[in-house]
């Protein structure tokens, strides 16, 4: 039996529990919702992981395994197919997207428990899981913009889902609208794709563009440019990423899921998959590397001075993806997917952890209202430690460190590397640190501010994906030890049958272990310093904060850097300006023309309508009457 034919039944499990509950939701009892809509991405990470042993022990003869559902259209020649694709990079996204994805349908179950959108909760989430695992195993470019297009549409029915509150409407509004400025950009580069290749199959696109385009051509720099506009809206990076800080309006599994295992992955996954593209336009891949660097500094330091406890997450976020982005673009594509795995691990952790903190405390968000945490929730506390010290990079005993100093090595070692590159992603770094211990410092250490209403630990179903993800956050990076210890690097062999090798400097590896020993002394100055500001001294914080440059730059990093309003005053403002003064031009009067003449219709017409039978007859033989004159004498 050939397990590979199974393939399609990994996103049909998700499609099917969708399915399921937008149907019959209404009408079943919470138990059976909770069932449906966590069994169903359970069975699709089982089929996942059957998948994926086959994969490894017997690996199809060309490398990967195409599946042809059906055509979905043809015109003109021109005639994408419902076909799924395997390659060592789609399953390694399909297993992370289904497995924390099945932990955090399983934490729903309790922290969502009494919502009275329950049903319409696991819906959406499930569609969001089908939707983005259609992206990643999809064959070519249409049936991926499909599912690119459905987990914008599920950020935004999940960003809002609490949508009586005119601010969580607002947040998912300015999500839908952000990224489809990046959707636009794409969908132009998949016109120009299909004028020069007449397809959008991936494969077949990849293999020609080396023989169409030169290396710095034209038409490689205009598509990926397009591409990228995508991939920095859903991924919220530099300048689209201020849309995803909003996005923690909705409750917060959907925070963990957008984060973790869904939206703003997926731009990485475009850009990794495409890299042939990025390596025709050399130029577009230093941008990526700069948009890269840029956003891991701005949303780092914003991180800072957040007091929200989902929103100092989300900032991390955005910083972590900007990693990612500087590993592909200084081409190493393999250390930026190993860092989407470990980031998914511990980030996913990360927000699991604080709704059970906010669950505790009430709903309450604010970090410095908290505190004193560490003995009242101690499982919360210790896999919150993990997933903060994986954040952190903590040397040696946490998966972070492996993927997180792999990029930073690249970023300096890598043939399309440099200093400058290397020192923002390090600098970027020892700020994660900060921020990540001052989060644990003031929201678990000191004098407990208010009492635990609820008790989360009690939720055995909340409780599990929390240690589970605890353990991958320390454990995770194990599967890729640095090239100077021991050359055990099974992750990247695997994922270059499909991703090119990183290309070094002559001569580099003598650097990695002086790397990993600064790196090293800058987490513990790090955590030191966290630990010396907000528990050994919490005066010194405040103190600095009333600084002239604290003055100065605390409100400015605690908006974002002001984005927001820049974009607010340069754009938003302007159009609805525009919008008011336009608002009854002469295209206003002719719709508003039609519809009164429409009403002047109908008033004529309700006349007839008089209840007098005799007026009815005879409306009815006058008919008659015009009827048979028109068969007689036209």
């Amino acid at each position: 039996m050939d397990v590979m034919h199974f393939l399609w039944l990994v996103p049909a499990f998700p499609l099917a529990g969708f399915l399921l509950l937008a149907l019959l939701g209404l009408r079943l009892p919470a138990r059976a919702i909770a069932w449906i809509g966590t069994v169903s991405i359970g069975l699709a990470a089982l089929v996942t992981l059957w998948i994926g042993l086959d994969f490894l022990q017997q690996p199809p003869a060309a490398g990967h395994y195409r599946q042809v559902l059906w055509t979905w259209f043809n015109i003109n020649g021109f005639a994408p197919a419902i076909a799924l694709y395997l390659d060592p990079l789609s399953l390694v996204y399909i297993f992370v997207i289904t497995f924390v994805s099945f932990f955090i349908h399983l934490y729903s179950t309790a922290f969502m428990r009494g919502d009275e959108g329950y049903p319409r909760f696991f819906a959406y989430m499930n569609l969001f899981v089908f939707s983005m695992v259609t992206l990643v195993l999809a064959d070519n470019l249409l049936l991926l913009y499909l599912g690119w297009e459905g987990v914008g549409l599920c950020s935004f029915l999940l960003i809002g889902f609490w949508y009586r509150d005119e601010a969580n409407g607002y947040a998912a509004r300015k999500a839908f609208i952000v990224t489809r400025i990046g959707d636009t950009a794409f969908i132009i580069g998949l016109f120009l794709l299909v004028k020069q290749f007449h397809t959008l199959d991936i494969q077949d696109i990849l293999s020609q563009a080396p023989q169409v385009w030169a290396i710095g051509a034209a038409g490689a720099f205009w598509v990926s440019l397009l591409l990228l506009g995508g991939a920095v809206g859903k991924s919220a990076q530099l300048p689209l990423q201020t849309w995803l800080p909003d996005a923690m309006a909705g409750p917060t599994p959907v925070s963990a899921l957008i984060h973790a295992a869904t939206m703003v992955t997926a731009g990485v996954y475009l850009i990794a998959r495409m890299h042939v593209l990025y390596s025709l336009s050399p130029t577009m891949q230093l941008v990526v590397a700069i948009i890269g660097v840029l956003t891991l500094l701005i949303a780092g330091f914003s991180a800072l001075a957040q007091r929200d406890l989902k929103r100092i997450l989300a900032y991390s976020t955005i910083s972590q993806i900007g990693y990612m982005f500087l590993a592909l673009g200084v081409g190493a594509w393999t250390a930026a997917v190993f860092h989407f795995m470990i980031h998914a691990f511990f980030k996913a952790l990360l927000f699991l952890g604080a709704g059970a903190v906010i669950m505790a405390m009430e709903e309450e968000h604010d970090i410095f209202k908290m505190g004193g945490l560490r003995k009242k929730m101690p499982i919360t506390f210790w896999t919150f430690l993990a997933g903060s010290a994986a954040l952190a990079a903590v040397p040696i005993i946490t998966a972070g460190f492996y993927s997180k100093d792999l990029i930073l090595f690249d970023a300096l070692a890598s043939t399309q590397g440099s200093t400058w590159l290397w020192l923002g992603g390090f600098i970027g770094a020892f700020i994660t640190v900060l921020y990540t211990f001052r989060m644990v410092f003031v929201t678990f250490y000191g004098e407990q501010k208010k009492v635990i209403a609820h008790d989360p630990e009690r939720e055995t179903a909340m409780m599990i994906p929390l240690m589970v993800l605890g353990v991958l956050s320390i454990i995770g990076g194990w599967i890729e030890l640095p090239h100077a210890w021991a050359h055990f690097t099974p992750f990247s062999h695997f994922l270059e049958s499909c991703l090119p090798a990183t290309q070094l400097k002559a001569g580099v590896e003598s650097w990695e272990l002086w790397l990993q020993l600064l790196t090293a002394i800058m987490v513990i100055v790090g955590i030191y310093w966290s630990w010396l500001a907000y528990v050994k001294r919490p005066a010194l914080a405040y103190q600095l904060k009333q600084t002239a440059w604290g003055r100065a730059l605390y409100p400015f990093f605690y908006k974002g850097w002001m984005f927001d309003q820049l974009y607010d005053t340069l754009l938003v403002k302007p159009v609805v300006w525009l919008s008011r003064i336009d608002r009854h031009d002469f295209i206003d009067y002719i719709y508003e023309g039609f519809g009164q003449l429409n009403i002047g219709i109908n008033k004529v017409f309700s006349r007839t309508q008089n209840g007098y039978l005799r007026w009815y007859l005879l409306c009815v033989v006058g008919g008659v009457l015009i009827i048979f004159s028109l068969i007689l004498f036209v």
